[in-house]
């Protein structure tokens, strides 16, 4: 691999996995901040037994937002695969909803006040997240901090493109844009 490819990929790969670590940083703050609601939101995946779902709900938030300051503070490979490992149960406990006719049920994907209801959208939101954190995992040499500069930035953006994706699709399926219909 050419030695351009590589350093666009390291960088790449930083981006993609500090931005996700923004996104799971944001998401556990909210739900710290509602943690009173993450007990129902767990339950009502009907996923896991009544006695697990309490232990879920409690450390759900903690686990997000470890992950998130993980990869903010350089895209720690220690906390890339906990990532895309969770990304891929999100999307695949919101595929199994779906599947069952249950797409009504709220995402619990952090920003109370903007409800998003299950979507074969966020399941594709999930599993693109992941994809994009995949690079973070090969080896690279220790960025130079213009690099990490550059991958903050792309990061930062990532972040921001997720958040107006879960704004327009919340508001979107909001009882606003079903009257204006």
């Amino acid at each position: 691999m050419s030695p351009g490819l590589a350093s666009g990929l390291a960088i790449g790969g930083l981006a993609g996995a500090m931005g996700v670590g923004m996104i799971f940083a944001h998401a556990g703050l909210a739900k710290l901040q509602h943690r009173d609601l993450m007990p129902g939101i767990v339950a009502n995946y009907r996923l896991l037994p009544e006695a697990l779902v309490a232990p879920v709900a409690a450390a759900l938030p903690v686990v997000e937002l470890a992950i998130g300051l993980a990869l903010i503070a350089g895209g720690q490979r220690f906390a890339v695969m906990p990532a895309i490992l969770l990304l891929w149960i999100f999307a695949a406990t919101m595929a199994v909803n779906i599947r069952r006719g249950r797409s009504h049920i709220d995402c619990g994907c952090g920003r109370s006040q903007l409800r998003q209801t299950l979507s074969w959208p966020l399941v594709a939101r999930n599993l693109a997240l992941s994809a994009i954190a995949l690079p973070a995992l090969l080896p690279r040499a220790a960025p130079d901090p213009f690099d990490v500069i550059i991958a903050g930035a792309g990061g930062a953006g990532l972040f921001l493109i997720i958040l107006l994706f879960n704004a327009i699709g919340a508001l979107a399926a909001s009882p606003l844009a079903a009257k204006r219909s």
